[in-house]
Formats: structure tokens, C-alpha cells, sequence
């Protein structure tokens, strides 16, 4: 005689929950400008910086840093061939004091 085997159950379901409708979402903020989001960023990164910098790491460090991962980005989004153009014009850029934020 075969073994018996247990009486089948139905699968078990979790309870079920009322649905509710999905939370609603502020409306979205206007577009911004160009140089409003360039003037949004910048206060953004120099806020960070300093943080990095009260944390104790080297200017130096965390310069090379961000061009690193600026130039990580830029890549992904443009690729290599338009960013090492763009490249190529920072040296007159840099000498033309397009970077100087404080006067000496």
C-alpha cells in the first residue's frame, strides 16, 4: 500500500490590502535657466568642497579629484573624442584667467 499523502490545501495568499491611490507629487518646479542651474551646482559643489576640506582632506587631492569625475561624467555623456577636444582649448582658457575666481 502506498504512503498516504497529506490532503491538498489551496496555496496560501497574503491578506489582501485595499488600494490606495498612489501619493501624490508636488508639482514640479518650473525649468530652470541655464545659468540658474550652473549658479545652483556651483553653490552646491563649493559647499561640499569646504566640507571636504573641514574633514581633513588636501586641496590638492580634491582637485584632481573633481576633475576626475568631471571629466568621468563628461565623457560618458559626450564621449572621448569631444571631451579631449574640449580639452585642448583649457590651456588658453586657464591663461586667459577664465578660472581666477579671486584676484591676486
Amino acid at each position: 500500500m502506498p504512503p498516504s499523502r497529506p490532503p491538498s490545501r489551496p496555496p496560501s495568499r497574503p491578506p489582501s490590502r485595499p488600494l490606495s491611490p498612489p501619493p501624490s507629487q508636488p508639482p514640479s518646479p518650473p525649468p530652470l535657466s541655464d545659468d540658474a542651474q550652473k549658479s545652483i551646482a556651483l553653490d552646491l559643489l563649493l559647499n561640499a568642497w569646504d566640507a571636504a576640506l573641514a574633514r581633513g582632506v588636501a586641496p590638492e587631492l580634491l582637485a584632481s579629484t573633481a576633475v576626475f569625475a568631471a571629466l568621468t561624467d563628461m565623457v560618458d555623456m559626450h564621449g572621448a573624442e569631444a571631451v579631449a577636444a574640449f580639452c585642448e582649448g583649457l590651456p588658453a582658457r586657464v591663461r586667459a584667467g577664465a578660472f581666477t575666481m579671486r584676484e591676486d
